[in-house]
């Protein structure tokens, strides 16, 4: 058996509720997915995720952008403004081991579907949620996407030639970083599991995954008080 297919088994037998949509939360559930774990994506009964309706490109008349961040997962539509969809998901995650969210903080708990509730429900659920600030803090409330981040953390400040203005990377990182920070999260929150049997709640944001891009930057701000650059494709 080579390492690939080993991999593969890693999460065989857990079974994964997807409540994500875009990229951050189904690039974290898609890597789950290619590691084994049955992913269950829950999509609006009008139009599914977001990513189905940016096209082009197109890949086999499909939108490229939707399928490279879901593969490897079952799909299925449910309302989650009607009391029927909820008691769906209330039923998936009965005899879930992972659930993944990425709306606003507040927005599942109003419909009976956040950590306590469902916690109170399985208790060794491992209940993961994505955002763009976090779960808490003065800017928990507000909405973003990467772009944003982009520009409110530095990010956009430091990219692009020294005598330009600032540019935007091409690519999501900070959508992409949240995703593969929430997989570590749950890989560590499933670990905790096989030695107390008991879930948790996993956290983490777009600010978040900025943040450790920059690390090196801040800590050199702190240290020296100079603010950093951009130096275009020239190194130092």
């Amino acid at each position: 058996m080579n390492q690939s297919t080993l991999l593969g088994d890693t999460l065989a037998g857990l079974r994964v509720v997807d409540l994500t949509r875009n990229f951050a939360g189904p690039y974290c559930t898609m890597i789950l997915g290619d590691l084994g774990a049955d992913v269950i994506k829950i999509e609006h009964p009008t139009g599914g995720d977001d990513t189905r309706r940016w096209k082009p490109p197109l890949w086999n008349n499909e939108s490229a952008t939707f399928l490279a961040c879901n593969r490897n997962k079952r799909s299925l539509t449910v309302d989650l403004n009607q009391p029927a969809g909820v008691e769906i998901v209330n039923r998936l995650a009965a005899g879930a081991d992972v659930l993944v969210e990425s709306f606003r903080p507040g927005s599942l708990d109003k419909r009976g579907l956040g950590y306590a509730c469902l916690q109170a429900m399985n208790s060794r659920l491992i209940y993961c949620s994505i955002s763009a600030y976090g779960a808490t803090g003065p800017l928990a409330d507000s909405p973003g996407y990467d772009p944003i981040l982009q520009a409110s953390t530095g990010m956009m400040e430091l990219t692009g030639e020294p005598d330009g203005p600032p540019a935007r990377l091409p690519i999501g990182i900070n959508d992409l970083g949240a995703g593969m920070w929430a997989v570590i999260g749950i890989q560590a929150a499933l670990m905790n599991r096989q030695q107390s049997g008991m879930g948790s709640k996993v956290d983490t944001s777009l600010y978040e995954s900025a943040a450790w891009w920059l690390n090196y930057h801040l800590a050199g701000f702190l240290g020296s008080g100079v603010v950093p650059a951009r130096q275009g494709t020239g190194t130092t």
